[in-house]
């Protein structure tokens, strides 16, 4: 692993990538630890904070523009500050369900499905993965 090209690379990108592979474990760990308690609920502000941050930042990350400085991406960060808020809301209205529902989707669309595709060659990310 060569952390180099993240590391050198035009602000945003390199904050945008930490704060994403941040929410990616802690996330994991908030599916893996109880829920309700206040370790749960500090360790999800911290994520929801961390994710707010990775989705605003990738608005100033325009490498496939489609239409002015956005491309296909930025609907997916669009969806997430969205469904952070919404999912927020769920939780403060105890409807427990519906957070749980919420949280996922945005853990599964946007760090693990979009996540994904930065591991292609010629992506950053797949330089720090595999030189």
């Amino acid at each position: 692993m060569n952390f180099e090209p993240l590391l050198s690379a035009a602000q945003p990108v390199p904050i945008h990538a930490i704060l994403a592979i941040f929410a990616v474990v802690s996330g994991g760990l908030q599916f893996a630890l109880p829920k309700g308690t206040t370790a749960h609920r500090c360790l999800g502000y911290t994520w929801v904070t961390a994710m707010f941050v990775v989705a605003a930042s990738s608005f100033f990350i325009n490498e496939f523009r489609t239409v002015g400085p956005f491309g296909p991406i930025h609907i997916l960060s669009a969806f997430v500050l969205w469904a952070l808020w919404r999912a927020i809301g769920f939780a403060r209205r105890h409807n427990i369900p519906a957070h749980r529902s919420a949280m996922i989707q945005v853990y599964v669309f946007s760090l693990l499905l979009a996540g994904g595709f930065t591991f292609w060659p010629g992506r950053i990310m797949h330089s720090v993965l595999f030189g």
